[in-house]
């Protein structure tokens, strides 16, 4: 797989580990977004202030001083990605998913089997509990289904349960799904779902913020849970108890100002979706058209990333 010097630049940063420390890979993302931001940060500048940058920036420092380490691993991941046929995506490129770059937790690359397209950007998550009843595996079809076939594109995580009746619904219906990892993209978790990941590819797209070779572990699906929001204009919560995954992913979607819609039997069912819905801006939904109702055109949300970029170069 061919990537340029600069994703190659882009990609050495996030190798650093001193002591056991790394540079925050959100920081790095949200700083390589300035004008000359990977150069800055390459000579150990990083303009952020905050308490990641405080952190992140004596590690940077001490990192940066063996390049050849740095770009020794950044060449083993992409060649294990290019033996799945993967591409690259960072912060620096146009390509990059515009919801995503909304979030100020954003990822500084994906690694995508498949392909990411602009048409993506209205996209709802599907998401829900790995235990699913009959019920909520009915709920969670119907969604999907109904959602691909108003052009709407699916995301979700690949789990068993509502995440894989998500991707199969909305690939019957003939739409496009896009599934996030929890591993590096050369791996596929659960391995029962490897034969639904490849139909996606076809389809959609399978997305990774980690290195190709990561093996899932405890903190790549909450971290995965932060993409799987970011890609998305709002999440779907069908079926979840309150320490599921998919609560979590309903509480970073609202702090990332995006929509959460939890179904009518969940808000029933569940006092953790009475509350959001009282409480914290949730939106109790019935049908499909009550999620399509709240998105927004993909040029909207184009520009707000524009903007937003454009404040942030005027606070400094």
């Amino acid at each position: 797989m061919a990537i340029t010097n600069d994703q190659r630049r882009l990609l050495a940063l996030c190798a650093i580990r001193v002591d056991q420390e790394s540079v925050d890979w959100s920081l790095i993302a949200r700083e390589a977004q300035f004008p000359e931001g990977l150069d800055a940060l390459w000579n150990s500048s990083i303009q952020e202030k905050s308490a990641a940058a405080e952190r992140s920036r004596p590690v940077l420092r001490a990192g940066i001083r063996k390049p050849h380490d740095l770009f020794a691993r950044v060449d083993a991941e992409v060649e294990a990605a290019g033996t799945v046929g993967a591409t690259l995506v960072t912060v620096l490129d146009p390509g990059y998913p515009a919801n995503l770059r909304l979030v100020p937790n954003l990822p500084p690359f994906l690694f995508v089997r498949g392909e990411l397209r602009d048409e993506d950007v209205r996209s709802v998550a599907v998401v829900g509990t790995r235990e699913a009843s009959e019920a909520g595996l009915r709920r969670a079809q119907r969604m999907s289904q109904m959602l691909a076939e108003r052009g709407v594109t699916v995301i979700s995580g690949l789990a068993k349960g509502i995440d894989a009746a998500a991707h199969r619904a909305a690939l019957d219906a003939g739409g496009r799904t896009i599934a996030v990892f929890g591993t590096g993209i050369t791996k596929c978790y659960p391995s029962e779902n490897r034969g639904l990941a490849e139909e996606i590819t076809g389809r959609g797209a399978l997305v990774s913020q980690f290195w190709p070779t990561r093996s899932p572990g405890k903190d790549t699906f909450p971290r995965r849970n932060v993409v799987t929001s970011g890609l998305s204009q709002g999440t779907v919560v069908i079926e979840a108890s309150r320490t599921s995954g998919a609560k979590m992913q309903a509480r970073l979607a609202l702090e990332h100002g995006k929509k959460v819609f939890l179904v009518k039997s969940l808000v029933t069912d569940q006092q953790w979706a009475k509350d959001y819905v009282a409480k914290r801006g949730a939106i109790e939904v019935a049908d499909v058209d009550e999620v399509i109702r709240h998105l927004a055109a993909p040029e909207r949300v184009r520009q707000a990333g524009e903007q937003r970029q454009q404040l942030t170069l005027a606070s400094l």
